[in-house]
């Protein structure tokens, strides 16, 4: 059988781990690179296509693409990729805002639907395999609470989004952001008290924040803390460093998550159920979960699917590369 042909669009941390992921995959093979900066990517790539990511009439006719697999980032990027780039492909990406999920749902669904595409998104660990895992915990534990904590370890989790966020503002020449749990809360939900948090209360964010010369720092300062969706509810600390001091502080992706849900399994009898991922790099294992999701899309879309899904939208067999038979034999 003939390969599935993946294009990546952006090639960033997560766009590297794509490659990666996708020279492990026996059914799969990466067809070309699209990107904003052509010159740039063919710095470091010298043995696949790279095209303008704007010139879809031209990637469409020379990668031959069965799916897409978008690596923007979800503030600025994806909004507007994702129902762009599947009116010419299958796509999947992992836009990762959460309060926005439900709007940018219905715009993709209506764009991938409109060219008869599949278009998954918001997959990763988190939105994807945790939101999975809260759905699953409901479902077995009727009445109970999913929390999500991440950054569990003493220095917490290197969050992508929240640092492409920070990127974003204006005066920002670079930025880390890691995520800490508040312990407390963490033993709050497992000694059962099934506590209604604020989302504040179970997370702290801190930044590491390097500024152009001209920048104000309480002007930055100000548009940090006060960003909606990312920074606004949380207790937020800022350093100002240099740009080698944030890549001594800042060396690898590493990340980490836990899902807790508690409940009752009958009336004065508690459950809990827990999931725990620790990830060495954070961009390679969104990047792992991406491409099988793009698998996932190929063989939606040879049903003749279309449409927006998520990982909640699709069975567990569709990601793997094994048959339904050697799944039942090793996996069951």
């Amino acid at each position: 059988m003939s390969k599935i042909r993946v294009m990546i669009a952006g090639f960033g941390n997560v766009g590297r781990g794509v490659r990666l992921s996708l020279g492990k995959q026996p059914d799969m093979e990466l067809c070309g690179i699209v990107s904003r900066n052509v010159d740039r990517v063919k710095k470091e790539i010298s043995d696949i296509p790279v095209l303008p990511i704007a010139d879809a009439e031209t990637w469409v006719k020379e990668l031959r693409p069965d799916v897409a697999i978008l690596c923007g980032g979800s503030k600025a990027d994806l909004p507007k990729q994702g129902p762009a780039i599947c009116q010419y492909v299958n796509t999947v990406d992992s836009f990762d805002n959460h309060s926005q999920i439900p709007q940018y749902f219905e715009t993709l669904n209506a764009a991938a639907v409109k060219a008869n595409h599949v278009a998954i998104m918001s997959t990763g660990w988190d939105p994807g395999i945790f939101s999975l895992e809260r759905v699953l915990g409901g479902a077995f534990m009727p009445g109970s609470r999913a929390y999500g904590f991440y950054g569990l370890g003493p220095e917490g989790g290197l969050s992508m989004g929240h640092s492409d966020a920070l990127r974003t503002i204006e005066g920002v020449v670079d930025a880390r952001q890691f995520t800490h749990a508040v312990p407390e809360a963490v033993e709050r939900v497992r000694r059962g008290e099934n506590p209604a948090f604020e989302p504040g209360d179970m997370h702290t964010r801190e930044c590491f924040v390097v500024l152009a010369p001209d920048a104000d720092p309480a002007e930055v300062t100000k548009k940090i803390v006060e960003m909606p969706g990312y920074f606004a509810p949380y207790d937020t600390t800022i350093h100002f460093v240099s740009q080698e001091e944030l890549k001594e502080r800042c060396k690898g992706f590493p990340h980490d998550g836990l899902v807790i849900t508690a409940g009752e399994t009958a009336k004065g009898t508690p459950a809990l159920a827990e999931y725990r991922c620790v990830w060495g790099s954070n961009p390679e294992a969104t990047a792992n979960v991406l491409v099988a999701h793009a698998r996932a899309a190929a063989r939606l879309a040879a049903e003749k699917k279309s449409g927006a899904f998520t990982i909640l939208d699709i069975p567990a067999t569709y990601f793997s590369p094994l048959s339904r038979e050697e799944l039942l034999k090793h996996w069951m």
